[in-house]
């Protein structure tokens, strides 16, 4: 196996692997070299956004290393938010070196 071959193996081998932290999440990048998505839950669609937001986040490092609190219930916990009206998901994933995933709740 020539140098190249070797090379283009282990970066297909090694990418997404940050990213398999978040498998069955509700929104995940599926490409190798970069991921950048979000997406909207309505918990009320016939309530409006809220005066309050509050964000929680988990980074992974490879996969290996994966921490933070990305429940929506301690997010809404952070801002005293008792009535979630939206969720909102963001997944960034580089290269699968690093990946983070995070929940931005909306609500009064």
């Amino acid at each position: 196996m020539n140098k190249l071959s070797a090379v283009a193996l282990l970066t297909l081998t090694l990418s997404g692997c940050a990213g398999v932290a978040f498998m069955g999440r509700p929104v995940i990048g599926t490409t190798s070299l970069y991921a950048s998505t979000s997406a909207r839950e309505f918990i009320n669609e016939q309530a409006r956004l809220g005066n309050k937001s509050a964000e929680g986040c988990v980074m992974s490092i490879l996969g290996i290393v994966t921490t933070g609190d990305a429940t929506a219930s301690d997010a809404a916990r952070k801002a005293n938010i008792t009535r979630i009206t939206h969720v909102d998901h963001k997944f960034e994933n580089i290269l699968g070196i690093y990946a983070k995933y995070c929940v931005t709740v909306f609500g009064d």
